[in-house]
């Protein structure tokens, strides 16, 4: 069969590729092109547009390349009714992707989504175009079952995939030595994969290095992102000396690291995963942020909160989100016994995420599916 995979992201490129591989189980002479990285694209997929000319955050920096998004748009389309798949599937990225889905609806194209939008966070009436336009919806957050359900939709919950990359990444001993690291306990940045938010939030972690003696400070690189942009931040913040900068080798970071700062996202939730207690932050455009919260109606921004529906590990937001408030947060988590609770909840966390196989789960549900008529 022939599948045409569209995602906008870091994280829809590193689940792509898992549901990508895990297709090619079931289907081994599979056709695919895709929009999404590198991850993709080694899955054996024909990559058409990579996700770091895709990635634009906030309202007002949607509207700034409003131009360049209309022409994605109307390129997607072409191409897609070029290839002409069987099956098109959506991954996360709402703002793109709701669009293509009512328009795959009305040409006949049979529409699954993988990966919900957040729509439960905001824009809830967004319900109804999914209702409309997405034949399946699989969800990889325990309480998205129940929140569609209230709106009379069946979807499916097969897990979530990153309980199979976490465990499938093992420590490697000889990680320090390759990186010329030394003995001290590290703390690492994970600053974000977009430009936007690794300007803002990279020099904000730089800035409480020095209140830390004895540790050393590692930052988790983004593979889309080149070097020379994080060392023009390194060298604009005086931070070359402070801090290592490693690409592409979050999860070996993740598996030797003693704490870390996070920018809200998936990766949040990777931390977790590596049991690695974690300050969460976040610091956007004014503007879109104060739209944002007018519209947003959760109590958290961590999926790590949000799944267990409690406060687990402490938020920054906007204002709160300075010098003095990120380093008093990391020394509290540098307690043995603040860090003991905090993994504590993390195994609950993990229980609640489901089985391992999500990847796989839902390859086989879309097999199955796809094998019935087009409703």
């Amino acid at each position: 069969m022939k599948y045409y995979l569209i995602a906008g992201e870091a994280s829809g490129d590193l689940h792509g590729s898992n549901l990508l591989k895990a297709l090619r189980q079931e289907d081994p002479h599979l056709q695919c092109r895709a929009w999404g990285g590198d991850l993709i694209q080694e899955s054996g997929a024909t990559l058409v547009k990579h996700y770091r000319d895709l990635a634009f955050m906030g309202f007002i920096e949607v509207v700034k390349n409003l131009r360049t998004i209309l022409r994605n748009l109307d390129f997607c389309k072409r191409d897609i009714l070029e290839f002409q798949p069987d099956v098109l599937i959506l991954i996360d990225y709402p703002g793109f992707n709701l669009r293509i889905a009512k328009w795959a609806k009305q040409n006949g194209i049979r529409v699954f989504y993988y990966i919900s939008p957040q729509i439960w966070a905001w824009h809830t009436s967004r319900i109804h175009g999914i209702k409309a336009s997405v034949e399946r919806m699989f969800v990889i957050l325990p309480f998205e079952k129940a929140f569609y359900a209230q709106y009379g939709m069946h979807v499916d919950f097969p897990g979530h995939p990153l309980l199979d990359v976490s465990d499938s990444r093992q420590p490697d001993p000889a990680f320090r030595q390759q990186n010329q690291l030394g003995p001290e306990p590290i703390i690492a940045l994970l600053p974000g994969s977009r430009r936007q938010e690794i300007s803002r939030m990279l020099p904000a972690y730089l800035a409480v290095i020095p209140q830390f003696p004895g540790y050393q400070f590692v930052i988790a690189g983004a593979p889309s992102i080149p070097e020379a942009f994080y060392h023009h931040l390194l060298d604009q913040s005086g931070g070359r000396e402070q801090a290592k900068l490693l690409t592409g080798q979050t999860y070996q970071i993740l598996s030797h690291a003693h704490a870390a700062l996070v920018t809200s996202g998936t990766a949040t939730l990777e931390t977790a995963l590596y049991q690695v207690p974690e300050v969460v932050c976040y610091k956007g455009n004014p503007l879109s942020f104060l739209i944002a919260r007018r519209l947003v109606n959760v109590r958290f921004i961590s999926l790590v909160n949000l799944i267990l529906d409690r406060l687990i590990v402490t938020e920054l937001i906007q204002q709160e989100c300075t010098t003095e408030r990120i380093a008093s947060e990391l020394k509290r988590l540098l307690d043995p016994s603040r860090r003991e609770e905090v993994q504590a909840d993390y195994a609950q966390l993990i229980q609640a995420l489901g089985r391992k196989g999500a990847s796989q789960r839902a390859a086989k549900a879309m097999i199955a599916y796809l094998s019935e008529p087009n409703p």
